[in-house]
């Protein structure tokens, strides 16, 4: 239908469905899963989309899925299949194979929607696009927003599983029609497009109009097949994909009919086929029923706020069997509203920490130990802060940690062991505005880098000895005098993580490590990409991590010319450097590759993820002790606010590596006029990207790293190394 025949509407959209086609080849940026971190071009894209579908005179409202429910089959299974992948596609352009290795990658199946819903929550925000977190599933909140009687939304937009959940109608696909002309500027010779409105269509589904082409069939029919023919709510009834009984791919009149042959009773076709090994192992009818009433009796955040179950007069009193245990409400606005991931609040829920494989593989014993061991004091720091904080039941819970790469693994601890959680310490940190403006104006800080809730300033602030002593604040039991602006907090919740971290103390003085990382981040510059690198790299210090050891010596992609000094140094600083971030335009990336430095963008990617995780349970805790004022809009700029939001790629470690091991390909690869030809050269490589803005970010970078190592002295592994390499870069910068 034409598009314009939804102007005035309000269209409610699935985030996970509308990621999946942005992902879908042959949209997709190819070599996301080579990279790692967050598409150059989706962003652009997605406003682009956007703006030109609002222009059909309709407003988006994106729902984004939020907990996990029901059973899991496999969760490993996707990880690795996308890793081994990756490894085949990494293989074939080893054998100089690019545009072969190219559609690999693009098909690897990486990066998931999932892993990309932060991304698109803050594109959403930042061009004023309104979405929605749901408890559970974004279908089931659609579906209450589009039966309220206020009618929220108008139609929906999503997967065909929508049916399950009873919609008549909903739009799967939007056909955009651009018009390409040549820019008026006819030297550059570009090719430009147009959104041409009147041309453009969109693509729907009428669940009556599939009734009647599958000969009348009754609803009932129609959404047991649907259950059986497989979705992410219930997995494929297994006698339909078994090749002894269906030689080709099952259709779905098939699927009709084999209901209706049964007594159109789901338990009957189970009892049929109840001699089928999986049938019987997994209990299918058991899942059936469980799929059902998940669906039915969904968990939704109402108009008020409120959580409910869909149709709760004939809701089950033991739904959270089907679905999942209930957070408390607050938690759930929290979690609706952008400003918590839902990572370490599923694992509260379902007990369950699952820890799957990267992009690369994971193979390597430094990967293996850093998820398995050393990231496990955080993970149950931030589970006991959250747990704290809410009731008893989740104080009490057992939590099991389970490994993709030893799948018979299973490490258990309780949540009461962990307990009292390290909130009364930080209870403290309840600096008003008055001195965090004070003091900022004291650090004559004009840059983003150190405004308050930055790690510079949060750091830097506590430089001073003085105004450290005065930050030791009891909560005020005024409502009046609790912290309210966004500054405030979010100064207030990085002090809490900072404490957590070791680098300040219970007396919020600056500990060893603290002046360490207070040294790094002054010599880090105003940049807040640059900033959130070097406290990186001082965490990858403190574990070990930020070393030129061979930790993936099976792996393609490491240094290869001169000496083996030479070849050290230039992994130490190409390491530093995927810390960073390339400077790029927003096109799809199109330079060399290193599975070597994916390995080791890796370790950097679980170690931001867990240093997040604490974050934002610093912030929560917050307001669940009722530390800050509750009565705000702010929820996603408070998020925002807070470090390492964003996630980059290995981009710029694989560009400064190429460009280091090339000057050893020259006589004298210190001469000044060796170094500007390979600048030159080595803009070659990335074609949309900026190389000497880059080149500049990753030495100050690496001047700031290794002043915060000359601090440190005999705390950070092989110091007297840092000197050489120091050295030896300064005569090829």
């Amino acid at each position: 239908m034409p598009l314009t025949c939804l102007n005035d509407s309000v269209i409610g959209i699935d985030a996970t469905y509308y990621l999946e086609g942005l992902l879908a080849p042959p949209a997709v940026e190819p070599l996301l899963s080579a990279l790692g971190g967050y598409p150059l071009l989706l962003e652009s894209t997605i406003i682009k989309q956007l703006t030109d579908l609002q222009s059909a005179g309709f407003k988006p409202h994106f729902v984004f899925d939020g907990l996990e429910f029901g059973i899991k089959d496999d969760p490993f299974g996707p990880s690795i299949a996308s890793a081994r992948a990756n490894a085949v596609a990494f293989d074939t352009y080893e054998r100089d194979l690019a545009s072969e290795a190219i559609g690999m990658f693009r098909t690897s199946g990486s990066p998931t929607p999932a892993a990309l819903s932060e991304f698109l929550k803050k594109t959403l925000h930042e061009h004023d696009i309104p979405f929605t977190v749901a408890p559970y599933s974004a279908l089931a909140q659609l579906v209450y927003y589009e039966r309220h009687p206020s009618q929220f939304i108008d139609a929906v937009y999503g997967p065909s599983e929508l049916f399950l959940f009873g919609v008549d109608k909903l739009i799967t696909k939007f056909d955009l029609t651009y018009q390409t002309y040549e820019a008026s500027d006819k030297s550059n010779n570009k090719k430009l497009s147009k959104f041409v409105l009147d041309n453009s269509t969109f693509r729907w589904i009428d669940r009556r109009s599939c009734l009647e082409d599958l000969g009348r069939v009754p609803v009932e029919v129609f959404t047991d097949a649907c259950f059986l023919a497989g979705s992410k709510i219930l997995r494929t009834f297994p006698p339909l994909i078994n090749p002894a009984l269906y030689n080709k791919v099952y259709s779905f009149p098939q699927v009709i009919q084999l209901v209706l042959g049964c007594g159109r009773s789901v338990t009957q076709v189970c009892a049929q086929y109840s001699s089928d090994p999986v049938v019987k192992e997994i209990d299918y009818l058991d899942r059936y029923k469980r799929a059902v009433t998940s669906v039915r009796h969904h968990v939704v955040i109402t108009k008020e706020g409120d959580i409910e179950t869909l149709d709760k007069e004939h809701a089950p009193s033991d739904v959270h069997f089907c679905i999942g245990q209930r957070l408390p409400e607050e938690l759930n606005m929290y979690l609706s509203r952008g400003m918590l991931r839902s990572r370490v609040l599923n694992w509260l829920t379902s007990g369950t920490i699952l820890i799957t494989a990267p992009f690369d593989g994971g193979d390597s014993a430094e990967y293996q130990t850093l998820v398995k061991t050393q990231l496990e004091p955080m993970r149950r720091q931030a589970l006991s802060l959250l747990a704290d904080s809410v009731n008893r039941y989740y104080q009490r819970k057992e939590i099991t940690v389970r490994l993709w790469f030893d799948q018979e693994y299973e490490a258990k601890f309780n949540i009461k062991d962990l307990l009292p959680s390290p909130k009364n310490t930080l209870s403290g940190w309840n600096v008003k505005g008055n001195m965090i403006v004070e003091q900022r104006r004291k650090l004559a800080a004009t840059s983003e880098s150190l405004l308050p809730g930055s790690l510079s300033f949060a750091i830097r602030s506590l430089g001073d000895p003085v105004f450290a002593s005065k930050t030791i604040t009891p909560k005020s039991e005024d409502a009046d005098k609790l912290l309210k602006t966004r500054h405030e907090i979010a100064a207030n919740a990085v002090w809490r993580f900072l404490q957590l971290r070791g680098y300040v103390d219970s007396q919020h003085q600056l500990t060893s490590w603290g002046k360490v990382l207070e040294t790094t981040l002054s010599a880090s510059g105003s940049s807040k990409d640059l900033e959130e690198a070097a406290f990186l790299a001082v965490e990858l210090l403190r574990l070990g991590l930020l070393t030129a050891n061979t930790m993936f010596p099976g792996y393609s992609g490491a240094p290869m010319r001169g000496s083996e000094v030479d070849k050290r140094n230039c992994m130490l600083i190409s390491r530093t450097a995927c810390l960073g971030k390339l400077r790029h335009q927003p096109r799809g990336y199109s330079g060399p590759l290193s599975r070597h430095l994916l390995s080791y963008y890796s370790i950097i990617s679980s170690l931001h993820a867990s240093l997040r995780d604490l974050i934002e349970m610093s912030l929560a805790t917050m307001f669940l002790e009722g530390h800050a004022d509750r009565e705000r809009s702010d929820w996603m700029d408070l998020s925002l606010g807070l470090p390492l939001y964003d996630e980059h790629s290995c981009a710029l470690g694989v560009v400064i590596m190429t460009y280091l091991d090339e000057l050893c390909t020259r006589d004298d690869p210190t001469l000044e006029t060796t170094r500007s030809e390979m600048k030159v050269k080595s803009q070659s490589w990335i074609e949309y990207g900026d190389f000497p803005g880059s080149l500049d970010d990753a030495l100050r970078l690496w001047d700031a790293v290794y002043k915060g190592v000359r601090l440190a002295g005999e705390d950070v592994q092989n110091g007297s190394m840092w000197d050489e390499v120091d050295e030896w870069l300064c005569s090829r910068r």
